[in-house]
């Protein structure tokens, strides 16, 4: 018995964008407004790549909006690299809402993506629609994302439905990492690359804006991205995809431990910090911080 198809939900065009026909998505200062998920369809339109990044709180989400990051993700990940658990499973739903909105406060250009977590949608779509409104109405996210392919479509069309954007996550989804016995490369081999591509497909069909697709050989995201019409982006999935997405500490060097393969280092911020904290120790143990300049008379 074949499987049911998702009813098909009309996908955002391209149009021009009102801040101009010259507007580059990375880097542009906007008149005032967000990104949205049209700029995202107008840049797949004209072939304009883009960068996102995670973030989980107002400061580093300023540093990144100010940086001109058109799309932050408030990920799952910071269960591990912000909250100290081993992995994201006990990231919890207030735990995002509290981290969503403290990156819309601290932003005002970036679209701010709030990640779905374990546990918070899988049931059924009115329990995807049910966080997805807490997102969106306790947080001010402007979209959300969760993991899983063509199971997950009900959630999604819901989700969209009632108006809320979906950015699907396909290949490696870290929330089923026990399932698919850990941190592995997922769509190697004919069987396991036409379900990546029926997943993608079903998700577009389901009205997703986006599909990040996550540790996948890069010529088979290549050729997702080239048979979709909603943006891709890649994670650990080569250079054929619409945009990339890097975890912020993995990118900016904080860290701690062996990175993936697929990551690039941008900065040694632990190493930074940690000069940083050594100096101001030996200032305060010497005697020479506070000094007289920083004294109040």
């Amino acid at each position: 018995m074949s499987e049911p198809q998702p009813s098909a939900v009309p996908q955002p065009t391209a149009p021009k964008s009102p801040e101009g026909p010259g507007l580059t998505l990375y880097g542009g200062t906007g008149t005032g407004r967000r990104v949205t998920v049209r700029d995202l369809a107008r840049a797949k339109a004209t072939g304009e790549k883009w960068p996102m990044l995670t973030a989980y709180d107002a400061m580093i989400g300023s540093v990144f909006d100010e940086a001109g990051i058109p799309v932050l993700l408030v990920g799952d990940s910071s269960g591990n690299n912000h909250l100290g658990y081993e992995n994201t499973i006990p990231v919890t739903v207030d735990d995002i809402v509290m981290m969503t909105s403290a990156v819309v406060r601290g932003t005002k250009r970036a679209m701010v993506v709030a990640d779905m977590p374990f546990g918070s949608y899988q049931i059924s779509p009115a329990q995807a629609l049910e966080t997805g409104a807490r997102f969106m109405k306790e947080a001010g996210a402007g979209a959300v994302k969760l993991e899983g392919g063509v199971a997950m479509a009900p959630q999604v069309e819901a989700l969209v439905t009632a108006g809320v954007p979906v950015m699907a996550h396909i290949g490696l989804t870290p929330q089923s990492v026990n399932v698919l016995g850990g941190y592995r490369v997922q769509g190697r081999g004919d069987e396991a690359g036409a379900q990546l591509i029926r997943d993608a497909k079903a998700m577009q069909a389901a009205g997703a804006f986006a599909v990040v697709l996550e540790l996948v050989p890069e010529e088979l995201a290549a050729r997702v991205t080239e048979q979709l019409d909603i943006p891709t982006v890649g994670i650990g999935a080569g250079a054929g995809t619409d945009a990339q997405v890097l975890v912020w500490t993995d990118m900016a060097g904080l860290t701690q431990g062996k990175l993936p393969k697929f990551v690039k280092q941008y900065l040694d911020l632990r190493a930074l910090l940690g000069d940083a904290a050594r100096a101001y120790a030996a200032d305060v143990v010497g005697g020479t911080y506070p000094g007289p300049e920083h004294a109040f008379h």
